[in-house]
């Protein structure tokens, strides 16, 4: 099993991001997965986002985005970031689907699925992938959610799962270990994220029991990105540090 460790975490200010994009490789990182207001800038002139970066392995390793699928502007917002993604060197697009889980029905969520599979294809031939974040009200939310969205996806190849260790326990999934063997198929991220009292917090400072979920991941033989997602509000370095020791001594990695 290869593990590539991953950090994201919103930035407030410039020196936030210096910070960020500064200081991941040293830490020990293999990658960034970036928040949205950190790429959008330069959306339309990768090149200026080289010229302000550099190259630097896995600077934009994954991009976070969303939008309320299946409507044309999120399909073309999604297909103008396909086209950044590959000039910055990006593998992955993790997706939240921007929708209210109060304002879908079964059926609706189940219409999803060959959309997302549509968006996945074209992923694919851009030479990347389309990873589902499931999120705190947004259609997949309850673990019955899942079976319903995944039963309607016909090429695993196409649709990606990221779990989110804290989104999952906020909506009320606490065996988060099963829905990681249940889905193991299509899981191509993690964001591991610690919870408790209703705030991020950052790797081992939560309540979430994360020795069955580190085992799960080894059961089912993942190897790829898992990711950081500290978005405790703490200070930058202290969260990278504590993270990936924490990621690093849980996984025997």
């Amino acid at each position: 099993m290869t593990y590539r460790f991953a950090f994201s975490r919103p930035t407030a200010s410039t020196d936030e991001e210096q910070t960020l994009f500064g200081q991941y490789q040293g830490a020990g990182y293999d990658g960034l997965q970036l928040k949205w207001s950190q790429y959008t800038p330069y959306l339309n002139d990768a090149e200026a986002f080289i010229a302000r970066w550099g190259r630097p392995a896995g600077t934009a390793s994954a991009l976070i985005t969303g939008g309320p699928l299946p409507d044309d502007d999120s399909k073309e917002q999604l297909r103008r970031l396909y086209k950044f993604a590959q000039h910055v060197g990006t593998e992955i697009i993790v997706y939240c689907h921007a929708v209210s889980r109060k304002l879908v029905t079964r059926e609706g969520i189940a219409a999803f699925a060959p959309v997302f599979e549509e968006m996945g294809k074209e992923a694919r031939q851009h030479g990347l992938q389309l990873s589902l974040h499931h999120h705190y009200d947004q259609p997949l939310m309850y673990r019955e959610d899942f079976d319903v969205f995944f039963d309607g996806v016909r090429d695993p190849a196409n649709v990606g799962l990221t779990i989110d260790t804290a989104h999952l326990v906020k909506s009320g999934i606490n065996d988060v270990a099963e829905v990681i063997a249940a889905f193991s198929p299509y899981i191509n991220n993690f964001h591991m994220k610690d919870f408790s009292n209703g705030d991020y917090r950052i790797l081992g400072r939560g309540g979430i029991d994360f020795a069955p979920i580190f085992q799960a991941v080894r059961d089912i033989g993942y190897s790829g990105w898992i990711s950081a997602d500290e978005e405790s509000g703490g200070e930058i370095g202290t969260g990278m540090t504590e993270c990936l020791q924490f990621m690093k001594s849980g996984l025997g990695a």
